[in-house]
């Protein structure tokens, strides 16, 4: 199994986990909180987001390629000293971070409220912000330990301390969350509050894994040091000139997907109310911004994993000038997109109302289950721009990635209002997807001119899963017209269950088994996915 597979494999794993739990704590907490308490909830994480991006300043994802890049060269050290004073800089500008976000929260909350707001106040939101604000102290200088383990293509400490920061926080939120509910009767601001709280106290649990893992690796890293073959003997100042170097474009396209949602929370209450749709907006909202997001980002943890474990593998074959192998990682990387996102995104969008109805009730489901339908393409350009910048950064071309996510900023700004009014709340998501598909369209054309690239295999293996997928859809609209016409005589939350996993599991079924019998998962992933031969005889 190649590196790229096994490490895509571990991450997205791991951020799979991470994500399916995100949307199981979901269904308790909006039962607990309501539409409006999600909202609040969404207002705090979005800029929540952001400013770890910024705090961070890239040098994660950074020190990944820093750290990969003087190891292929056999210089050890470099990528030593430069994780002892990125860990100083981190915990400063993590401490600046919380400052910023906690004393602008209600500059932040003004340009989030209208006035004709009548379900939460311009201080309700303000709290929440301050509240989730703390865990900045703690992230940068976590994230920066994450880093360096990547770069050295180990993907189990990220793992690891990822899934269990989820479960940490997980805990917290729904346990503060009910007390304050169900035991005290304390307010839903209160409840959000403390929910976005949990964020820190997840931060310190996994804070805790990376300190045990650093522990346990450090005999490793030091024997590391003594094969040492090359010293490039860089001053503190140039090290950082390079590391930044990598940085700044990673800080914009980490959040490039927070920035989407931001325009969203700036424009489309407004854009709502101007014309007569004050009764939705809540609701149509938070399927953009939190509760449907959560289910659209799943096919998208591939594209998030895959971006992490190429980084590394990529930058050190770019390196060591090996064009051959470096451009059949990138083919590798583009098809496992495809292979995967495209039926999920179909699925996900043949079963917006059983998915939505499953996670979330069936209260709302006139509102967010065509809205869903519409969003959940929009996966399929958001997990291609992710791994196409990545690729970018890899081949040294990470300033690119600037300009096509400034393209597609620019696109969703002077598009997202004028969308609204024609299209009404789905216009927001219509100028989502023309922003990030063309952003990714402009990453693919930087890479096919920088490698000569050719896309012929990955339009072949993609018309082939097209097809696939198309029987998959015929099989999935039967299942579905057979639920609905001859079992279930009303859409419930237990007949969105059955049906949902039902017509997913056989439907999913199908596309894996006609993928394995073609040898097209093969082709793509490998001779190890011959292990599924004995379940499909």
């Amino acid at each position: 199994m190649s590196n790229i597979l096994r490490g895509t494999m571990l991450l997205t794993g791991a951020t799979f986990l991470s994500k399916i739990l995100g949307i199981i704590y979901v269904i308790p907490f909006e039962a607990l909180v309501g539409s409006t308490g999600a909202a609040l909830y969404a207002f705090a994480y979005n800029p929540y987001m952001i400013l770890i991006s910024i705090s961070t300043m890239g040098i994660p994802l950074a020190m990944s390629k820093f750290v990969s890049k003087y190891n292929a060269l056999g210089d050890y050290e470099t990528g030593r000293r430069m994780f002892k004073s990125a860990s100083i800089v981190m915990l400063f500008t993590g401490i600046v971070a919380f400052l910023l976000l906690f004393f602008s929260a209600e500059l932040i909350a003004k340009g989030f409220t209208t006035k004709e707001e009548v379900n939460y106040t311009l201080d309700d939101v303000k709290f929440v912000i301050q509240m989730v604000s703390f865990a900045l102290i703690i992230i940068p200088a976590m994230s920066i330990i994450r880093g360096f383990f990547q770069g050295y293509g180990s993907m189990g400490p990220t793992a690891v301390s990822q899934v269990l920061e989820q479960i940490i926080r997980i805990i917290f939120l729904l346990g503060s969350v009910f007390i304050l509910v169900k035991v005290v009767g304390s307010t839903t601001t209160n409840a959000v509050g403390m929910a976005t709280f949990a964020a820190f106290v997840g931060a310190l649990g996994s804070l805790f894994v990376l300190g045990y893992y650093w522990k346990i690796r450090k005999p490793y890293l030091d024997k590391q040091l003594k094969l040492q073959k090359k010293t490039s003997n860089l001053s503190p100042k140039e090290m950082y000139r390079e590391l930044l170097g990598y940085a700044g474009p990673f800080v914009l396209v980490g959040i490039a997907i927070p920035i989407y949602q931001l325009i969203d929370q700036f424009t489309f209450p407004n854009a709502m109310v101007s014309i007569g749709l004050i009764q939705i907006k809540d609701v149509a909202l938070s399927v953009i911004v939190l509760l449907g997001h959560k289910l659209v980002i799943i096919p998208v943890t591939l594209a998030t994993g895959l971006s992490l474990a190429l980084l590394p593998i990529i930058t050190k074959s770019f390196t060591e000038k090996k064009k051959e192998l470096y451009i059949q990682q990138i083919n590798q990387a583009l098809q496992i997109i495809v292979l995967i996102t495209i039926p999920a995104v179909v699925g996900l969008t043949l079963l917006s109302k059983e998915a939505y109805g499953s996670f979330y009730g069936v209260e709302d489901l006139p509102v967010a289950a065509p809205l869903l339908s519409w969003y959940a393409p929009v996966a399929l350009f958001y997990g291609l721009f992710t791994v196409t910048a990545s690729i970018l950064q890899g081949l040294n071309k990470q300033n690119f990635a600037l300009i096509s996510l400034g393209v597609g900023l620019l696109l969703k700004v002077v598009c997202n209002i004028p969308f609204i009014l024609i299209f009404e709340a789905k216009g927001a998501v219509f100028a989502t997807g023309l922003a990030v598909l063309t952003a990714s369209l402009l990453n693919l054309w930087k890479i096919k001119k920088t490698t000569s690239i050719s896309y012929k295999p990955l339009v072949k293996r993609a018309m082939l899963i097209f097809i696939f997928t198309i029987g998959m859809t015929i099989l999935v609209f039967v299942v579905k017209w057979i639920f609905n016409a001859f079992i279930f005589d009303e859409v419930t939350r237990f007949s969105s269950v059955i049906v949902l996993f039902v017509s997913a599991g056989i439907g999913g079924y199908f596309y894996l088994w006609i993928s394995y019998k073609s040898t097209l998962l093969e082709r793509v992933l490998g001779n190890r996915v011959r292990v599924l031969g004995r379940i499909f005889r």
